[in-house]
């Protein structure tokens, strides 16, 4: 598992600084300070790699529960914010998924995060906090592809030093139309006061 997880760490740092399709084999052999034959081991291919680091990117992320899943959801967003100024796993699952978008087989990252989205919007819709008419998965799928692009255009302007401001922002413009009006008047498009839970 140690070997693994040097291979997955390698990888992200490799992945985050050069790209995925700059990014070789034996370069992350080397970082990884591991034989071959242990990274292909675990590790069939490059490809095999990028998809580890996708799957694993989100479990350091355990989004609290507390009795508005909206602000969960809000709370959830911005701990991943101040993640992907500084987490090798959320940076290079990012270019992964830019670099693979317009290949013949795109690698996805981002179902992962629609997923756990829908499940806080399920439950906030459950509890009466979302206008009649928003379906969870679709409202989860937009907010995700929203907050892709949100965050591509602050590693692009300010290296992502402005991201948590921008996914406020995002917030603010979605949810009037995501919140019933009794819910509305007590979320907060800042967040809560988040860490990261590992």
């Amino acid at each position: 598992m140690r070997t693994r997880r040097a291979v997955l760490e390698a990888a992200a740092h490799v992945i985050g600084t050069r790209g995925y399709q700059a990014a070789t084999m034996a370069e992350i052999i080397q970082r990884a300070g591991v034989t071959k034959g242990a990274v292909y081991f675990h590790f069939t291919s490059k490809d095999a790699l990028a998809r580890a680091v996708i799957t694993e990117q989100t479990d350091p992320f355990l989004p609290q529960v507390s009795e508005s899943r909206l602000q969960d959801a809000i709370d959830f967003t911005h701990q991943v914010a101040l993640a992907l100024r500084s987490d090798p796993l959320l940076q290079a699952g990012t270019r992964i998924a830019v670099e693979t978008t317009f290949s013949e087989d795109p690698l996805v990252p981002y179902q992962a995060w629609t997923d756990i989205i829908t499940t806080m919007f399920t439950e906030a819709r459950d509890n009466g906090e979302l206008l009649p008419g928003v379906a969870p998965d679709r409202a989860a799928e937009f907010f995700v592809a929203a907050y892709m692009g949100v965050q591509l255009f602050s590693r692009a302007a300010t290296n992502r030093a402005d991201l948590p401001e921008r996914v406020t922002a995002l917030w603010k413009h979605t949810l009037p139309g995501l919140a019933a009006p009794g819910a509305l008047g007590h979320l907060d498009p800042h967040g809560r006061c988040v860490k990261i839970s590992v």
